[in-house]
């Protein structure tokens, strides 16, 4: 249920609403417009209390989200989601970051170097897996907290937001302690305690859509977070799985569109996994800017022949700098900016 308060309502006024709805045992999640706050009481029966709340002076109007997905509708917030991360960074606006780095970090020495080639062609967030989900157990599983010691150390050298990925319940403390992004997996994508341990730390979350997950079930995946009280969510889009062979998986760019309408949070495509041929990484990264994306995510590694993983889709550093020339004349063309 969406309670709309009335136009400039004080503070005084939210505080009331918003104490008579912990009252009542729900809990509440506020939405600020330019002119206009509304308070979504989201849980079993709410609706029932629809009257109470109408007879209210502070409430303009009751309105019920018809979606199973109530925070993440658009019905609850017409405008988009901006995340707001460290050095001035956005996701969500017209400026579109790229998220660079390798697939698992493997030294710290390795990972400064890839660092500087992020920044230097104008990457603006970090990334890199300490805990690496592997199909096989025998492969490189990652370096865990050592690992993120290491990429929070070279954020702050280079000033560049970071981004690691929590496997489980008990790393998620670790990830949000020493990184700017939560990472949530594509086979994640329905741990559902993992999702509400990420939703009850304040850090954003990146949440992988699953390579056979509908739309529906990725928005109520994100709505698990949201509920939790963590209000910065974003969804990435990393290809599912359909009877092509040729190529890693499918990226579907018919989401992006479909999806933006349907939730107001933002967008990511990440076209390394989508395609996983790296040849052909930067032809999808410029289709997933033509069809919207608020942020693009790449893996990146100077010897892809010694990445420990992931390093057939891996952009060279001469690869990786052409895409970002290419990539911010495609953005001007658009209206927008890398």
């Amino acid at each position: 249920m969406i309670i709309t308060l009335k136009k400039r309502a004080t503070k005084q006024e939210e505080k009331k609403v918003v104490e008579k709805i912990k009252k009542l045992g729900y809990i509440p999640h506020i939405s600020k417009g330019k002119d206009v706050t509304i308070i979504g009481m989201v849980g079993e029966f709410a609706e029932k209390y629809s009257e109470l709340f109408e007879s209210m002076d502070e409430v303009d109007h009751i309105s019920e989200i018809e979606k199973p997905y109530k925070l993440a509708s658009r019905d609850f917030k017409q405008e988009n989601t901006i995340i707001k991360l460290p050095y001035g960074i956005e996701i969500g606006g017209n400026k579109v970051p790229v998220i660079a780095g390798p697939c698992a970090i493997e030294s710290k020495s390795v990972l400064e170097e890839i660092a500087k080639i992020v920044k230097d062609g104008g990457g603006t967030i970090l990334r890199g897996g300490a805990y690496k989900p592997r199909s096989s157990p025998y492969t490189f599983q990652g370096l865990g907290e050592k690992g993120l010691k290491f990429l929070h150390d070279v954020g702050v050298k280079y000033k560049i937001p970071t981004i690691s990925e929590a496997m489980a319940v008990e790393q998620v403390p670790l990830v949000s302690k020493y990184c700017d992004i939560v990472q949530i997996g594509a086979r994640n994508v329905q741990n559902y305690d993992l999702l509400k341990a990420c939703g009850r730390q304040k850090k954003p979350v990146l949440l992988k859509r699953g390579m056979a997950t509908t739309i529906k079930e990725w928005l109520l995946s994100a709505e698990y977070i949201l509920s939790e009280g963590n209000n910065n969510v974003m969804l990435c889009e990393r290809g599912i799985r359909t009877f092509e062979t040729a190529t890693r998986f499918t990226l579907d760019l018919n989401a992006v569109p479909v999806v933006k309408k349907l939730t107001h949070l933002p967008v990511v495509l990440d076209p390394s996994h989508g395609i996983g041929i790296r040849e052909h990484v930067p032809t999808m990264a410029k289709a997933c800017l033509a069809v919207g994306a608020d942020a693009i995510a790449l893996e990146i590694h100077p010897r892809p022949e010694e990445a420990l993983s992931d390093g057939a889709q891996s952009l060279l550093p001469d690869q990786y700098k052409k895409l970002m020339s290419e990539l911010k004349v495609l953005a001007k063309a658009l209206g927008r900016e890398i």
